[in-house]
């Protein structure tokens, strides 16, 4: 028997007719689903100290269970010491089941272990249907070892989904179980 990740199976199976009773489409394909979901780091203090781009790319590794690439700089800046072709940055795409894995571990484990947590704020649409917030830390992450770490960094966790706008965007992430703050308390 094939395996098939648990969010994608909810979404199959309660995710898709919740939504299209919610916004009456008349087919399934109408319907908003995640594309990918994209996690950026950047690692500004790797201009002085080289090892933390392969630190970062060990670690976001270790949290996506997808290898991770180092993004380059495309510009010199005399300001901060940067060249060209400089790594700054680490960053991996999630496509498929490690997509809904990760949100799975994501929403189930990571979150919650946020200190001082009110909810995901609801700001970080784009008006296209993409949604991106930062995590401050990348400890909240249970692969990540603590006593090994040598700084924190936080990273920025990118959906990108079909919906046409903000509002299905967030009636979707809200069904696969994103904890936004409610703006009316």
């Amino acid at each position: 028997m094939e395996y098939i990740p648990r969010l994608k199976k909810k979404y199959r199976e309660e995710i898709v007719p919740a939504l299209m009773q919610q916004f009456a489409y008349k087919s399934i394909m109408q319907v908003p689903r995640l594309n990918k979901i994209c996690l950026n780091q950047g690692v500004g203090s790797a201009i002085t100290d080289k090892k933390l781009i392969e630190t970062g790319i060990s670690e976001m590794t270790m949290i996506t269970g997808q290898r991770a690439v180092a993004t380059r700089s495309k510009s010199d800046i005399s300001n901060f010491k940067l060249r060209r072709g400089m790594p700054i940055a680490v960053r991996v795409t999630l496509r498929g089941d490690k997509m809904y894995e990760f949100l799975d571990r994501l929403v189930a484990v990571a979150i919650p272990r946020i200190r001082d947590f009110r909810g995901i704020s609801d700001k970080g649409f784009d008006g296209r249907g993409n949604y991106t917030f930062g995590v401050s830390e990348q400890i909240i992450f249970p692969e990540i070892d603590i006593d090994k770490i040598s700084k924190i960094n936080g990273m920025d966790v990118t959906f990108v989904t079909t919906a046409k706008n903000d509002r299905e965007a967030m009636a979707l992430l809200k069904e696969f179980g994103l904890p936004f703050k409610n703006m009316n308390q």
